[in-house]
């Protein structure tokens, strides 16, 4: 075989069934050769970063490692959005991006850029094919699904391509690493003693749902999750109390806590405020974080499922009813007010959408883009399994939600998908819609407009910025839509919004929701959950 096909049945061999990118000349155009040979699905997006997005978000449901391909210079700049994503949101990725050759090193300028140097703060490791490509892609998939996962730069030339390879070696995961059994067993003792405990559930704990809901009912005591954690335990469980950001809306539920239990819950996902808790901590984590938040009592790294099955207790001091007072504490700070003249509740837009996804009997993922409509999406969009929403927390990129949408909709078309996104976030991505039209996914984007960056609006504070600064006319972004080839509505209150979210659901390819949104009650909603 050539260097392309090694690449390729690498990829294969690792459990990749999609390529994404935005190809140039060069090895770009020989890998995706390789792939229709090897019977490997491309699919070209707009835009570079929105490619790795879907790439990473493809790693985050498949377990396998994305792959996303670039062509040289401009191509490698503009995909590092994308790349950072999947580095701070632990997402294993493969970027394979065309290189130059030692020769062209020597001589070359027009688009020449320092790959590996711009990609290093951002990737685990930055390769070359070395004359080796089968032998350096088995290398790269080990680094990039070893934890803490994340992206791996791989340059291949259109020469190391083309010339003959050796057939890449089997492929084998990194095994799992089993806890340590003697800080397990400190963790099992101060885990005996408490009387009330805590568990904060993170993104290392999404593939360990059964383990994490048998500790929790053993113990009776509440569970918090992260954004990534959504659905480790489902919103509707009894023990399910909330939202953990490291803001103030979890403060009076945890302040309780005689013991917190973080169960695979990376620092990465919290907002940057000092630890707020005096009670003891268990860090249960695939490996150690640092810098982090706080010093645990007992750190067990390993296997946050296996640790989680090694841990046993009996109910302690919480009642039921406490758990259900402190949930309905907490979504009742966190509530919306209701929509006034100047459009829709953006909790509004959830529930009906979500009402309108249980009467249709569709259960789609949900991508949530940043902005201030996360506050409501992340807090009543009712979760039911691990990755039923889906986030950029680690780096909260905007532009997240369309192409991670897309994604999800490719990996499980029967779910498809749902968009939440800002206008602001829409926009940066808009090309994204072609994509998603072309594709012919199953995939309802719901646009919170406002006309403005509303999440920035209210961190501005008193401060006095340029007219425009943080707002602009307001787009007609079904419009845009439709010329793109979506199904499209616009929606300026709850009653129009209910009739166009039933009927963009019941289409069969992707349609658009341009929902008129208040953003009055984003102020107040952020001091409830951040302080």
């Amino acid at each position: 075989m050539d260097g392309a096909a090694a690449v390729v049945a690498a990829l294969r061999s690792a459990g990749v069934a999609r390529l994404f990118g935005v190809p140039g000349g060069g090895s770009s155009l020989d890998l995706m050769a390789a792939a229709q040979a090897a019977g490997m699905a491309f699919h070209l997006a707009r835009t570079e970063t929105g490619a790795a997005i879907m790439a990473a978000t493809t790693a985050e449901l498949t377990g396998a490692p994305g792959a996303v391909l670039t062509t040289r210079g401009p191509g490698v700049a503009a995909a590092a959005n994308g790349i950072a994503h999947a580095s701070l949101d632990r997402a294993a990725l493969i970027h394979l991006a065309d290189g130059f050759s030692p020769a062209e090193r020597g001589f070359v300028t027009h688009q020449f850029l320092d790959h590996a140097a711009l990609m290093r703060p951002i990737t685990k490791a930055q390769l070359g094919a070395g004359g080796r490509p089968g032998a350096v892609m088995a290398a790269a998939l080990s680094v990039a699904l070893t934890p803490p996962r994340g992206p791996v730069l791989v340059e291949l030339t259109g020469a190391d391509c083309r010339a003959p390879a050796e057939a890449p070696p089997a492929f084998t995961p990194p095994p799992p690493e089993p806890p340590d059994p003697v800080t397990l067993a400190e963790a099992q003792g101060l885990l005996a003693q408490a009387r009330r405990p805590v568990i904060v559930a993170g993104m290392e704990a999404r593939g360990a749902a059964g383990p994490l809901r048998s500790l929790a009912e053993a113990l009776r005591c509440p569970v918090l999750l992260t954004y990534k954690a959504k659905g480790v335990l489902p919103d509707g469980h009894p023990l399910f109390a909330g939202i953990f950001t490291g803001g103030v809306a979890e403060a009076p539920l945890v302040g309780q806590a005689d013991l917190i239990l973080l169960a695979g819950a990376d620092p990465v996902e919290w907002i940057p405020r000092p630890w707020a808790f005096t009670a003891p901590v268990i860090d249960l984590v695939e490996v150690p974080r640092h810098p982090h938040y706080l010093r645990a009592a007992v750190t067990v790294a390993g296997d946050v499922g296996l640790a989680l099955a090694g841990l046993s207790g009996a109910p302690g001091g919480w009642s039921e009813q406490e758990v259900t007072r402190a949930r309905e504490a907490w979504r009742a700070a966190v509530a919306n007010a209701p929509g006034g003249n100047r459009g829709i509740s953006p909790q509004a837009v959830v529930e009906l959408t979500q009402s309108a996804c249980r009467a249709a009997g569709r259960r789609p993922r949900v991508a949530v883009d940043a902005g201030a409509h996360m506050f409501p999406c992340t807090c009543f969009w009712q979760a039911e399994a691990p990755q039923d929403l889906l986030i950029s927390n680690g780096l909260s990129t905007m532009g997240f939600a369309l192409p991670a949408g897309i994604a999800a909709a490719l990996h499980d078309p029967e779910r498809g998908a749902i968009a939440f996104t800002g206008d602001g976030g829409l926009l940066m991505c808009l090309g994204e819609l072609a994509t998603a039209a072309a594709l012919g996914v199953r995939l309802t984007v719901v646009v919170f407009n406002d006309s403005a960056l509303s999440l920035i609006d209210i961190k501005k504070g008193e401060r006095i910025l340029p007219p425009g600064a943080l707002d602009w006319p307001m787009a007609d972004l079904a419009a845009v839509a439709r010329a793109l080839g979506f199904s499209a509505w616009r929606a300026e209150e709850e009653g129009a919004f209910a009739r166009a979210i039933a009927a963009a659901l019941a289409e069969a390819g992707p349609a658009l929701v341009d929902a008129r949104v208040d953003p009055g009650s984003y102020a107040r909603q952020m001091t409830a959950l951040r302080g």
